[in-house]
């Protein structure tokens, strides 16, 4: 809005918006695995999901652009990887799940890797949208390592120490300094060791009989807990997240579906899913 002076009363004149966006910032966060879990001996934490962040993603009026958001895996006897989200348009952007931590199936490859039970192998990041988890192994006690982030790796086992598990990123895109797609925590088969902490909203790990595993903060793509025996059975991985934002000098789309929050800030209009759906400018 601009303002003038005319005939001694100040009047008011709005600007039209400049149009429909051609391009739009995004944010994509895939689902985080949720960590392992044993019967008995130590369980990896659930790696974070793959995380993709960029400008520039190029919007055609009249085209819905599709996102999908996906799921956490589940932590118990069976623990899962994440479910992909991604943003589809003219081009296709896709988070890959994190993999799921370290039990008696072992650790999974992911958007960043589960962390190591207290045997086997840790799950490897895929490049340039997370980090591969932490060994595990037996150290005067089982532990297992944390799962990757996608800041960093998870931790592997020190002396009597589960690994944490890796760092997250931190955004901006909504106007306020978010943390998602943290690693989850291992965990212990002994009372007096120290269990792995979730880092970036993924959850810590359990600690024999007397912690239990958390699963991760919904909406973060961030890693689920590593979880023993049947009273500490593994945490869930977080839900993944898309965002979207543009100028808000440009016009509002003129479809949504799947209930976006929608709010404003700092000279941008933001679009938030947390659940699959469309956006049609």
């Amino acid at each position: 809005m601009s303002q003038t002076l005319l005939g001694g009363f100040l009047s008011a004149t709005f600007n039209p918006l400049s149009g429909a966006p051609t391009t739009v910032e995004y944010l994509v966060v895939a689902g985080g695995g949720s960590g392992g879990y044993t019967a008995s001996y130590a369980g990896g934490g659930g790696g974070a999901g793959g995380l993709l962040t960029a400008t520039g993603f190029a919007v055609t009026a009249g085209s819905a652009i599709t996102i999908t958001v996906g799921g956490g895996g589940t932590g118990g006897t069976s623990p899962t990887s994440g479910v992909n989200s991604s943003i589809a348009g003219v081009t296709t952007i896709t988070a890959t799940g994190g993999g799921r931590g370290g039990s008696n199936s072992g650790s999974a490859n992911g958007g960043s890797g589960g962390g190591a039970g207290e045997s086997g192998t840790f799950g490897t990041g895929t490049s340039g949208q997370g980090f591969d988890g932490g060994a595990g192994g037996y150290n005067n006690f089982f532990l297992g390592g944390g799962g990757g982030g996608a800041g960093s790796v998870g931790l592997s086992i020190s002396t009597s120490q589960a690994g944490s598990g890796g760092t997250g990123f931190c955004s901006t895109i909504t106007g306020q300094r978010v943390f998602y797609a943290g690693g989850g925590g291992g965990s212990t088969s002994s009372g007096t060791s120290g269990f792995g902490l979730g880092v970036a909203g993924g959850g810590n790990g359990a600690l024999a009989n007397n912690q239990v595993a958390t699963s991760a903060l919904a909406n973060t793509g961030s890693g689920g807990g590593a979880g023993i025996t049947s009273n500490c059975t593994a945490g869930n991985g977080a839900s993944g997240i898309v965002i979207i934002r543009y100028p808000a000098s440009q016009s509002a789309p003129t479809a949504t579906t799947g209930s976006p929050q929608i709010n404003f800030a700092d000279g941008y209009q933001i679009y938030t899913f947390t659940g699959s759906g469309t956006v049609t400018f």
